[in-house]
């Protein structure tokens, strides 16, 4: 999003590396060290941020912090029904980049905070903000057209990653790991009951995360799992993909 605005006025880096787990993720000694060299860090609060965002700051005290998520309210992340705890003390769901409402917000945040750096270009970030807001609408109606004619809502994911996308679309995510925490005997028979009872044929799971269970469960409903990614670099031919693969 920060190259889409700042186009060739800006050279960004993105910390988590392809294929990496941003749950898990710890920058490499050179990352942080290219930190001193930043304008600014544009935090989008996913779990490594929470660890290392203080080691980043250091990294560099003069480098900017952009928090791409404010004035964004997430949601927490849902619990298994069968779980004790009430759903609202999930976590907050960091995966807002989803959602192509929220990216609206996201891709004004990150123009205030490059037209602030970089004032010269300022007319080149707003030209580009246009451009990637009238993008975003179009997405957002193929999107619905690809959607439109589904029967079934609801689908069943490994990770719950796609709360917001589901928000915006009228979709309904039943995730099989949350918290980090894959699910126990009692909680994988209850998904395969929840599957067959709901007409689920498609388990979503993501390349950088374990699809074992996933699996179990696609045997047994006679459905396949398919591999989707929430951290495709290609943001917009990602989530085409994803509602193809929904529609599908």
């Amino acid at each position: 999003f920060v190259e889409w605005i700042g186009g060739e006025h800006v050279s960004a880096t993105a910390m988590v590396v392809p294929g990496a787990n941003p749950a898990t993720y710890e920058p490499k000694p050179e990352q942080l060290k290219a930190l001193s060299r930043s304008a600014a860090y544009f935090s989008i609060g996913v779990p490594f941020e929470d660890a290392w965002l203080d080691k980043i700051t250091s990294a560099n005290p003069e480098m900017v912090m952009v928090d791409t998520i404010a004035g964004i309210e997430r949601i927490p992340i849902e619990a298994h029904e069968d779980d004790d705890h009430d759903h609202a003390q999930g976590a907050p769901d960091p995966h807002v980049w989803l959602s192509p409402q929220l990216v609206r917000v996201q891709a004004q945040t990150i123009y205030e905070a490059l037209a602030e750096l970089a004032p010269e270009h300022a007319e080149a970030f707003q030209a580009n903000l246009d451009a990637f807001l009238e993008e975003i609408d179009v997405l957002e109606a193929e999107i619905r057209d690809a959607l439109s004619g589904i029967r079934s809502r609801k689908f069943m994911v490994f990770h719950p990653s796609w709360g917001y996308f589901g928000r915006d679309f009228g979709l309904e995510q039943i995730a099989i790991e949350v918290g980090g925490q894959e699910p126990s005997a009692q909680e994988l028979a209850t998904l395969i009951e929840t599957a067959r009872a709901e007409g689920i044929r498609v388990i979503l799971a993501q390349p950088e995360f374990s699809t074992s269970d996933a699996e179990t469960i696609a045997r047994e409903i006679g459905g396949k799992v398919l591999l989707i990614s929430p951290l495709a670099e290609d943001w917009m031919g990602n989530l085409r993909q994803v509602a193809a693969t929904f529609a599908e």
